[in-house]
């Protein structure tokens, strides 16, 4: 607190009263232009992270799967796996959702100078192809499955519009798959034996995982131990992670995995990071 004697001091002190003003007037106009320039600031970062593509989605929303036989693939995913069916649709046709989903490979194949048809593009466009779509829901992701069909194929169980491909292994370029999340405390050799046991009992035995031991036929594949069922790695920067690699009853890859110990840390962290 100032004194008396102070307080006259600069009272009487016309020059210093003056500075001191000054100065006041000079610290009041920077806090209001800092508070001015705030909102400003954040607007410029705000401008600036719009170009940051990562910054304006909410994640993977869903896979895709391209079905032969819709009944079956949603039979697989529902009952076997447990999904939960969250709508579906089909029948579609038309201009607008054919230059939607198929344009790019159109324009391929007039490039190439070959008949779109002839190289598996349904003609939606006219119609002589429908799209119908079904979604299922598990814990963190959208399977959506989807089957093109001649126009005069019942939905569901009716014959698809193109043959399915031979080959599905990772290790061809552009190939994809879907990758399930196992609970830690699940047994994960049980769960791949009673994925096939299931799928089995509804007529798809082509639902089949791999073993991490080699076999000769499908019966030694059949016949390989319990514990033969699931690759859980010890060390490294995976140490913690459990895979193995199946085919679902469409004969896409899947695989099943369970990330625990270290490996949960290093995903648990960036995770955390992200957010």
């Amino acid at each position: 607190m100032k004194t008396e004697q102070h307080q006259m001091g600069e009272a009487h002190d016309p020059q210093r009263r003056e500075l001191m003003r000054a100065a006041g007037v000079a610290t009041v106009a920077g806090i209001a232009g800092l508070a001015a320039g705030l909102p400003m600031v954040a607007q410029a970062a705000t401008a600036k992270r719009r170009g940051v593509l990562g910054d304006r989605l909410q994640g993977v929303q869903h896979f895709g799967i391209t079905v032969q036989n819709m009944d079956r693939a949603f039979t697989f995913y529902t009952e076997v796996l447990g999904g939960t069916e969250i709508m579906r649709d089909g029948d579609f046709q038309g201009e607008v959702i054919h230059n939607t989903l198929l344009l790019t490979e159109e324009l391929d194949a007039r490039q190439r100078q070959v008949n779109p048809h002839t190289v598996g593009i349904p003609d939606l466009r006219g119609g002589a192809q429908r799209l119908d779509v079904r979604f299922i829901q598990f814990d963190n992701v959208v399977i959506e499955l989807l089957q093109y069909r001649d126009s005069n194929q019942p939905q569901g169980s009716g014959a698809a519009f193109a043959p399915p491909l031979n080959q599905t292994s990772p290790a061809f370029p552009k190939a994809m798959h879907v990758c399930f999340y196992i609970r830690d405390d699940v047994d994960f050799n049980q769960f791949i034996h009673d994925l096939e046991t299931a799928s089995a009992k509804r007529g798809m035995v082509n639902v089949k995982a791999n073993r991490i031991v080699a076999s000769a036929s499908e019966q030694q594949r059949l016949a390989a131990p319990l514990d033969t069922m699931s690759n859980p790695i010890t060390s490294g920067k995976s140490d913690g992670w459990t895979l193995i690699y199946a085919k679902g009853p469409e004969g896409e890859q899947l695989e099943f995995v369970q990330v625990r110990g270290q490996a949960k840390k290093v995903f648990d962290g960036a995770i955390a990071a992200r957010r």
